[in-house]
Order: structure tokens, then sequence, then C-alpha cells
């Protein structure tokens, strides 16, 4: 509701246009009428799904009416019809629609007189009456009461043109959520999500539990961190890039199964499937491997088919992602050759890799490290084929700060990476439990830092510390709760699954659009 708008002047600033001022007025004159029209004494006797459940009976009765039931139903004027003496309306609440019918005669001459004029599209209304079924077969209520709950100033869209245009919706979800029913689905999809998960931890003995968002030392992933600054202490703080460090402190101190499903906050680029906010599900095991998480996960997956009513094969924009079996695994370095079609000679040499990437006509810092240069080529040549569910496994231990050495090849980290659909789902691995090991790899990350790596970890002597009194064998996974809802939802942009997406300011896009003439 809009704030510090008493004045005429003011409340012309925002609504601004003449439909706008006419509903204002319309508003007053309900109220002169001795009509709140923003009361709230509203009471409804089921949803408008309920309702058509409870009457079904009506349409095998005759005649197919029940004036001896009396039912209230409350909800959003999507369609209006005056016809002289009646009038056909369209109401919707969250469940679906309902079609009601008043008349003169039915809510008497005088409120109909005025409600003509002053009830219309957009209004949200209370009504009560029986349920019958109109000569068209629909299933509606005779409406024998009719009460104004709220009155819309604002407009809906034009009725054939609806809510299109992507960057409106996003700003204004609240409107496309009136406009695009469809949009509600998504949410109580993501829901559902999110609950199920909870359900799945919950059922297997893990404690969900609630660590920093504010941290003063930025860790857990490699990303550029949002600072904000405490006044009281008179220090920057860090929002969260990842809860992992706080989340293996507890583990430390004896919570053996732990998971936060949370906000992470990284201060980066937004595309298709980036947003600088956004929702992850975080869990550590002790005294299992990274092993026992893929088994978790596939088994997650198939609960969450189950739950959510979706085959084992669906599809995803113009592919088709099947889920039946096994997982796929396959090694880091086995990916670059049998799904990159980079030759193994390349692989094993950075010279000829830097060779092979100038040949493809990609730019390439020479600079970067052997395992830096395997993230280009995994970049560029293997995530978008991993269609099928596929544990990609044994990363360079280069690009794995947190995980544990593999015992067979100490270049090897014991770590996976969940890819479906050609993005990264998931993520884990044993668990890092060496302070000494840990601390030296921190240094190496200062030393990167230094070198301009601005998303390589801070040294955070307190989880060093921690260590040191003890983490036992441990694996960890994050599963990002956005990617996951759009991959299950069929949504091309993780701003279609997020309420309130981050959005450019409105007058840079306008200099930016400006800039594109």
């Amino acid at each position: 509701m809009p704030t510090k708008t008493k004045t005429k002047r003011g409340i012309k600033l925002i609504f601004d246009n003449q439909y706008e001022q006419q509903r204002i007025e319309k508003a007053e004159t309900l109220r002169t009428l001795g009509k709140n029209p923003y009361t709230h004494n509203i009471k409804k006797d089921s949803t408008t799904q309920e309702f058509k459940k409870c009457f079904e009976y009506v349409r095998d009765s005759d005649p197919m009416r029940d004036e001896n039931k009396e039912n209230t139903v409350a909800g959003r004027i999507k369609f209006l019809r005056h016809m002289g003496k009646a009038a056909f309306a369209k109401i919707e609440d969250e469940t679906g629609i309902l079609q009601i019918y008043f008349s003169r005669e039915s809510i008497g001459e005088d409120w109909f007189k005025e409600a003509k004029k002053l009830i219309e599209v957009g209004d949200i209304v209370c009504v009560t009456g029986f349920p019958f079924v109109t000569k068209t077969g629909e299933l509606s209520l005779h409406v024998r009461a009719l009460e104004l709950a709220t009155k819309s100033i604002t407009p809906l869209p034009e009725k054939f043109h609806g809510l299109t245009d992507k960057e409106l919706r996003y700003r204004k979800r609240y409107l496309d959520m009136i406009m695009n029913p469809n949009v509600k689905e998504t949410f109580k999809i993501r829901s559902k999500i999110v609950s199920t998960i909870r359900h799945f931890f919950e059922e297997r003995s893990f404690l969900e539990v609630e660590t920093p968002m504010m941290h003063p030392i930025a860790g857990g992933a490699n990303a550029k961190p949002f600072v904000t600054h405490h006044n009281a202490l008179g220090i920057d703080r860090y929002l969260r890039i990842a809860p992992e460090l706080y989340l293996k402190r507890l583990v430390v101190g004896g919570f053996e199964a732990v998971f936060e499903i949370n906000r992470n906050f990284r201060n980066e680029g937004m595309d298709q499937t980036h947003n600088p906010e956004f929702t992850m599900i975080e869990f550590y095991w002790a005294y299992h491997t990274y092993h026992d998480l893929m088994d978790l996960t596939e088994e997650m997956f198939t609960v969450l088919l189950k739950k959510l009513n979706l085959p084992t094969k669906i599809p995803y924009g113009d592919i088709e992602i099947d889920f039946a079996g096994k997982f796929r695994k396959i090694s880091y370095i086995d990916s670059l050759v049998d799904i990159g079609g980079i030759p193994l000679d390349v692989v094993q040499s950075k010279e000829k890799i830097i060779s092979y990437l100038k040949g493809k006509g990609e730019d390439v810092n020479e600079q970067l490290s052997l395992g830096k240069l395997y993230e280009e080529l995994f970049d560029l040549y293997v995530e978008e084929k991993l269609i099928d569910p596929t544990f990609i496994i044994d990363y360079p231990i280069e690009i794995s700060p947190l995980a544990r050495r593999s015992d067979k090849n100490p270049d090897v980290a014991e770590r996976f990476e969940l890819f479906i659909a050609g993005r990264e789902i998931a993520n884990g691995f044993n668990e890092l439990n060496d302070p000494i090991d840990q601390y030296n790899r921190f240094k190496a990350q200062l030393d990167a830092k230094d070198a301009g790596d601005d998303e390589a970890h801070e040294m955070d002597e307190d989880y060093v510390q921690a260590l040191g009194y003890g983490l036992p064998p441990t694996a960890g996974q994050g599963l990002g709760i956005d990617r996951l809802t759009m991959l299950l939802t069929n949504e091309q942009s993780i701003r279609d699954v997020i309420l309130f997406p981050s959005m450019k300011p409105i007058k840079e896009e306008i200099q930016i659009k400006e800039d594109e003439k």
C-alpha cells in the first residue's frame, strides 16, 4: 500500500491516469453510500473449487438448482457483463474461477443500480447465494447478497492482450499472478519441492539448522560477496556466499547429520540461470562418503518425481530428460575426452591445451594453471552436452579447495557435481578434515587472490582451529533449489521460479535502450 500519499497531489503522483482517478472517485461514492470499499469483515464458506465440488450434484437435479443451500464465496472479478436488469461475472480466487449471476431482484433494485456503476473488473467481492446451472451448462452461484471487499484502483491489463511483457511481469509479480494463473501453479510446485526435500531429510534423521547470513569472512565458495557495514561494531560484514563452513563447525560440535535450506548471495552477473540471491539446500553427513551422497541424491529425485506426479522422462524445452535407472558417473578428466572430444594428449599438457583453445578461436589466459584450464575446457566442450543426470566425479584438487584429496591420487579431489539439462544442479565432496592441509589450501587461495582472483577464498583461521578439534569423516553437498525448480516445472529462466527476482533499475534499462539505438 502506498505511503505518505494523504494529499490529493501525492495520490496523483502514484495513480496518475484518468481511469485511476475515476476509480478513486467511485471509492469515495461508495463511502457516501455507507459501504466501506476496503472492509475487513469478510467471511467465506468455501473456495471456488470447493463450491464446484460440493454442488456438482445440482447438475443431476430437476430443476438444476438448490435454493435451500446457501454458500458464501469471495474472489476478484475477472469478467463482468451487464444485461439490463441482470449481470454475469467471473470471480477468481487462489483455486480457480466461478461464474456468478446477480440481478435487480436478487440483490435489491437500489444496490443493483449503484453496483452497476461502482463495481467493475478487478474489484474483489464477497457473494452469498445458492448453486444453479445455467442454460449453457455452467455450474454457477445465484447471488442473493453482494458485498464489495476491496475496490481496485488500478485497472487490470486489457483482456485480450493480457500481461505478456516479461520485464513488467517480473517487476510486478503480483500483477503477473493476477493475470497469469499458471504462474501461481509454478510457485505452488516450488513450495512442494522445498517441503518434500525438507521431509526427505528429516525422515533420514537429518537436523534442520540455521546459520548466520552475515559473515565476518567471505568463504565456503568461490564467488564475489556483497559487502555491508555493521554500524554498532564499526566493521564490514559479508552476505554469505555459502553456509558450508558454519555447517561443518556444527559437525565438529557433534551434530552428525545437518541441513539448511536458505538464501545465498553472490555479487555476480544475472542471466537465465543466475540471480544474485538464490536458494540452496546444503547438508553434511558424518561417517559417509561422496558415493553415499550420490546414492542419496538419486533417491531424492525418485521421491520428488513421485510426489509431483511426474514420469521418469520429462520434457525440458526442446529436450527430454530421462531419470530412469542409475545416474551416469564419469570422471572429470574422462569427460573432457569422452564427452568433450578433446584428444587425451592435449588434456595431459598445459601447453597443448592453450594451443588447442587458440586453434578453436577461444581467448585464453596463458597464465592460468592447469586446473583452471581444465575448467575452461569443461565449460566450453562438456557441460552443455550433459542432458540426462550425470555425476562428474574426481575433480582436480586445484579447483576444489575444501574437498578431501584422494588417497589413490593426491592431484584429485573426492568430489562430484551433478549435471542435468546442461547445467550444474548439485556439488558434493568428501570434506577436508586435515587442518594443516586446509590451512595450506587457504594460503594458496590467498596467493591466488593477491594475483588477481577476486573469487578466491579468504583465510578463515577460526575454521582451521575448529578442524583442529577434529571433524569426523564427513561428506557434504549443496543443491540449488531454483535450478531444480526450473528443471521440474520446465521453466527456462531462473526469474520464472523466483517470486521477486533481482532487476536492473528502470532508469538504467532506459539508458541501455537509448544507447542501443
